[in-house]
């Protein structure tokens, strides 16, 4: 039981802002994704699902930049 519970810790976090993946402000009509810093103007596109391929593209971009920024680093 004590095994379990130290597991569930470690995969739950805390709702502290800083470590939050996406928000969805419905007021200000805008989404936002902080891991790359990209905020959309269009929530109901990206709660349609037509939207969310901005911020695939975006964060396939930013991932293809990181492994050749280390394939750099290697040499």
């Amino acid at each position: 039981m004590a095994a379990r519970r130290a597991a569930r810790r470690s995969l739950v976090r805390t709702a502290d802002r800083s470590e939050k993946i996406r928000t969805y402000n419905y007021a200000q009509d805008r989404v936002t994704d902080h891991r790359i810093g990209l905020s959309l103007m269009n929530l109901d596109s990206v709660m349609e699902g037509n939207g969310l391929e901005t911020f695939v593209d975006a964060l396939k971009k930013k991932h293809d930049e990181e492994v050749v920024e280390m394939m750099l680093e290697e040499f």
